[in-house]
C-alpha cells in the first residue's frame, strides 16, 4: 500500500512539471514515503494531524481528490494501527458489485448523445413545440438540458454542449445576456433528478436502496424544478404585446416593418424537428420500457441504451465515424468513468474508517439528543448538504456523506428514497452557490464571462431552485407517491 501510493505520488508530481529540479525533489519525496511506510509499518497516532495537516496542504496545491480520499483513508488507519488490507478489500468489494457496470455504459451512452447531433435535434425540437408560448425560449432551455443531463449525468457536459446552441436563441427571443446567462448555468443540472443519471445510481449502490425506487422517485421532483425554472424564464422574458415595440433584429423580423416577429407554432416544424430526432426521443423510452416492463434488468437496460445509442449516432445519423471518432468517445468515457470508480474506490476506504469509528452512530446520537423535529432535522440537513455541494464534486459527496447521513435520516423517520432525492436535489443546488460552484466555473468559461457577472445573472436561478427544493423536502409525497403506485 505504501508503495502504492509512493509510486502514484511520485507519477502525479512527475507530471506537473517539465523542470529536472522538481522532478529530482519528487522522486526523493515519494522515495521517503515509501521508505517511511514500509519501516513504519504502524504509525503512532501523534502522526495522524501532520499527515492530515499534510495532505490538505497537497489538496490545496491541487492534488487530485482521489489522493486526498485515499490518503485520509490510509492515514485514519493508520494511526489507529488497523491493517491497511482493508483498503484494498472495499475497493475490490466496488468492482465485485453487480450493478456497477451500469455505470459506464449509461455513461456512454450520453457521451455518444453529447458528441453526435443530438443537441442541435433536441434544441429544435424543444423549440418547435415551447417556443410559440410566452418564454418559449426558457422553456425549451430548461427541457434540452433536462433531457441532456438526464444522460450525460454531468452538469458541466450539459452547458458545454448546449450552450453555444441555446445562448443565441434566448439572445434574439429578446432574453437579456444575463438572464440567458442565468437559465443556461442553472438548467445545466436539471436532469441529475431524472432517469437513467449516474448520481441516482451512484446512491441507490451506496444507500443500499433499489435504483429503480430511486429512478420512479426522481421524476416528480425532478419536474417540479423543470417548472419552476421554465415559470422563472416566463418571468424574465419579454412580455406579451412587447415584442412589436422592441427593435428589429436581422433575421427576426416581418418583412418591410421592421417589427420583430413572435414566432408562431406550425404542425409542419413540429413534425419535421420530431421526425428528424425521432431515434433519440425513443431513447428513454426505450430503457425505461426495457426497464420497468420487467423485460430487463437494470444491467440489462443500460446495455441496451448504451447499444441504441451508438446504433442511432453511427449508422442511423452517421454523425460518427467508427475509425475517427469513436475511438476519442471511448476514450473521454472511460477517462470519466474511470475517474469516478477511482474516487469511489478510495472513498469507500474512508467510509470503511467512519464505521470502523462509529462516526455514523456518534452522529445520529447527538442529533437526536440536540433535534426533536424531524422538519428541523431536515432544515439542518438541507444547509448541510447545499455546503457540501459547494465544497465537494457529486461523486465524492455521495460515497464520503451518504453513509453518513443514511442512519440519521433512519432513526428521524424519513424514506430512504425521499432521502436520496433531497440529497440530490441539495448537490444540485451547490453547483449554482457562490463563491465555489462547480457549473458557476463552467459558464464562466464557456462564455468567457467573470466569474462575478456568472454569479449575479445566476442569483434568481438560484432563488427558485431553493424554494423547489424545500417543497421537494417538506412534501415527501413528491417523491413517494410513483414508488408506491409502481410497487403496488
Amino acid at each position: 500500500m505504501p508503495l502504492g501510493f509512493g509510486l502514484i505520488a511520485l507519477r502525479l508530481i512527475w507530471h506537473s512539471s517539465s523542470r529536472r529540479g522538481w522532478r529530482g525533489g519528487a522522486a526523493l519525496l515519494a522515495a521517503a514515503i515509501v521508505c517511511a511506510g514500509i519501516c513504519l509499518p504502524t504509525a503512532p497516532a501523534k502522526l495522524v494531524l501532520p499527515g492530515i495537516a499534510l495532505l490538505l496542504l497537497a489538496t490545496i496545491l491541487g492534488a487530485p481528490v482521489f489522493a486526498a480520499l485515499g490518503g485520509a483513508a490510509v492515514i485514519f488507519f493508520w494511526g489507529k494501527s488497523q491493517p491497511l488490507t482493508v483498503l484494498p478489500i472495499d475497493h475490490y468489494d466496488l468492482v465485485v458489485n453487480p450493478t456497477l457496470p451500469t455505470i459506464p455504459l449509461f455513461t456512454l451512452a450520453g457521451y455518444l448523445l453529447a458528441e453526435g447531433g443530438a443537441s442541435k435535434r433536441l434544441v429544435r425540437v424543444c423549440q418547435a413545440l415551447v417556443g410559440h408560448l410566452p418564454g418559449g425560449p426558457a422553456i425549451a432551455t430548461a427541457l434540452a438540458c433536462a433531457f441532456f443531463t438526464s444522460f450525460t449525468g454531468a452538469s458541466g457536459v450539459t452547458i458545454l454542449a448546449l450552450g453555444g446552441l441555446l445562448m443565441p436563441v434566448l439572445v434574439a427571443s429578446r432574453y437579456s445576456e444575463r438572464a440567458a446567462l442565468g437559465l443556461i448555468t442553472g438548467a445545466g443540472s436539471l436532469g441529475l433528478l431524472f432517469p437513467p443519471c449516474l448520481p441516482l445510481i451512484l446512491y441507490g449502490i451506496i444507500a443500499n436502496v433499489q435504483i429503480q425506487k430511486m429512478f420512479v422517485g426522481g421524476i416528480l421532483p425532478g419536474v417540479l424544478l423543470v417548472v419552476l425554472t421554465a415559470v422563472l424564464g416566463i418571468w424574465q422574458g419579454p412580455k406579451v404585446g412587447q415584442a412589436s415595440r422592441l427593435p428589429r433584429q436581422p433575421g427576426s423580423s416581418s418583412e418591410g416593418t421592421g417589427e420583430m416577429t413572435v414566432p408562431s407554432f406550425t404542425w409542419r416544424e413540429a413534425g419535421i424537428a420530431i421526425w428528424a430526432a425521432k431515434w433519440e426521443l425513443l431513447l428513454p423510452v426505450v430503457a425505461l420500457v426495457a426497464l420497468f416492463g420487467g423485460f430487463a434488468t437494470t444491467l440489462e437496460a443500460a446495455a441496451i441504451t448504451a447499444f441504441y445509442a451508438f446504433v442511432v449516432e453511427v449508422f442511423i445519423y452517421r454523425d460518427l465515424r467508427i475509425l475517427k471518432d469513436l475511438p476519442r468517445v471511448m476514450t473521454e468515457c472511460a477517462l470519466l468513468v474511470g475517474g469516478v470508480l477511482l474516487i469511489l474506490g478510495v472513498a469507500l476506504g474512508l467510509t470503511g474508517y467512519f464505521v470502523y469509528a462509529e462516526v455514523p452512530d456518534k452522529l445520529a446520537a447527538l442529533a437526536q439528543g440536540s433535534i426533536h423535529s424531524r422538519w428541523v432535522f431536515l432544515l439542518a440537513l438541507n444547509l448541510f448538504l447545499l455546503v457540501v455541494g459547494c465544497l465537494m464534486d457529486i461523486f465524492s459527496a455521495i460515497i464520503v456523506v451518504v453513509p453518513l447521513i443514511v442512519p440519521l435520516g433512519a432513526a428521524f423517520g424519513v424514506n430512504p428514497v425521499h432521502l436520496g432525492i433531497i440529497f440530490l436535489a441539495n448537490l444540485e443546488l451547490g453547483f449554482l452557490t457562490p463563491p465555489v460552484g462547480m457549473n458557476l466555473f463552467l459558464s464562466s468559461y464557456r462564455f468567457n464571462k467573470p466569474m462575478t457577472e456568472v454569479t449575479r445573472a445566476v442569483l434568481p436561478m438560484l432563488a427558485i431552485l431553493l424554494g423547489g427544493v424545500l417543497l421537494i423536502t417538506y412534501i415527501p409525497w413528491l417523491t413517494t407517491w410513483l414508488p408506491t403506485m409502481a410497487a403496488n
